[in-house]
């Protein structure tokens, strides 16, 4: 079914992009392996099935890493509100709602469709933002869900996680067993040891460009849905703002989740580079929220 979150034809396109891209690096480095003979069938059916699993229980994965537990209505009659009201508007099913009881305001919402999603709320979100800010926030988050965000993030690791785990196939094997073969056959196994390596990093890349552009895409549904970007502005300032006093320690056990969350969290002097960011920067987002409030001639 599809939800009334708007559509973005850049995000398709860049999407189509990015997986046929992806799909070629995934053949070479095939390719490759057969041509030294190692199992890659294997190799093939353990990657993609650890994969199918990543995205079958991404939403219990995620629960479980943050430590997040799933609310009733009777717990938290606002925050279900607050989804009620945004599901009606966006005419989607209703995820289950979550609450993770750290400091860090952030959320974050997943699940491998709208009907088996769940949507999770820190309590420093809570605790920072008023309800309207938390809306915008929840806004944002409903519409990775309506555009089945963890599908195609999923899908888009494929050929990277296949290029590390078939590295490590050519470490494990290929270079031992070479040792017993001809120079050629040595050489080969190294073409494909660099050739796994160049795939992984040309794969990071792109993933993390897909990464950056759905988020500035939840950002415009999210503001469009509620058509409120300046709220969801606010929201994006005072998470930014708060993240910058929070520990360092308590910044890095939290940023193996930032490709999940609203915000990054990333500890003073750990910035990422641009190019391997997992969100766009807040100047950037702001600008973004600035063309939707001007569109909605606010």
């Amino acid at each position: 079914m599809k939800s009334r979150y708007a559509s973005d034809r850049g995000l398709s396109v860049r999407m189509g992009a990015t997986m046929f891209l992806l799909g070629l690096l995934y053949v070479v480095v095939v390719v490759l392996l057969i041509a030294i003979g190692i199992g890659w069938f294997f190799a093939v059916l353990i990657a993609v099935g650890g994969l199918f699993a990543q995205w079958y229980f991404s939403d219990s994965m995620a629960l479980y890493g943050m430590k997040a537990r799933l609310v009733t209505p009777e717990q938290a009659p606002q925050l279900h509100g607050i989804v009620d009201r945004l599901c009606v508007m966006a005419d989607m099913p209703k995820p289950r709602v979550a609450i993770s009881d750290v400091h860090i305001p952030n959320a974050f919402a997943t699940g491998r469709s709208p009907k088996r999603s769940v949507v999770c709320v820190t309590t420093g979100l809570l605790q920072e933002l008023d309800p309207d800010e938390v809306e915008a926030v929840l806004s944002h988050e409903l519409s990775h869900v309506a555009h089945r965000d963890v599908l195609v993030m999923t899908i888009a690791s494929v050929a990277g996680v296949m290029a590390g785990f078939l590295t490590r196939m050519v470490l494990w094997g290929g270079l031992g067993r070479s040792r017993d073969r001809d120079g050629n056959s040595a050489l080969m196994v190294m073409a494909v040891l660099l050739a796994s390596v160049l795939v992984y990093c040309v794969s990071f890349v792109l993933t993390r460009m897909l990464s950056r552009y759905r988020e500035l895409a939840a950002d415009r549904a999210g503001a469009l849905l509620t058509g409120q970007p300046s709220v969801l502005a606010s929201a994006l300032t005072k998470v930014s703002g708060t993240m910058a006093q929070i520990p360092s320690k308590d910044l890095r056990a939290a940023e193996n989740f930032n490709a999940f969350f609203f915000a990054p969290a990333l500890a003073p002097g750990q910035s990422l580079a641009a190019l391997f960011a997992t969100h766009p920067p807040l100047e950037k987002r702001l600008e973004n929220l600035a063309k939707v409030a001007a569109q909605l001639g606010q």
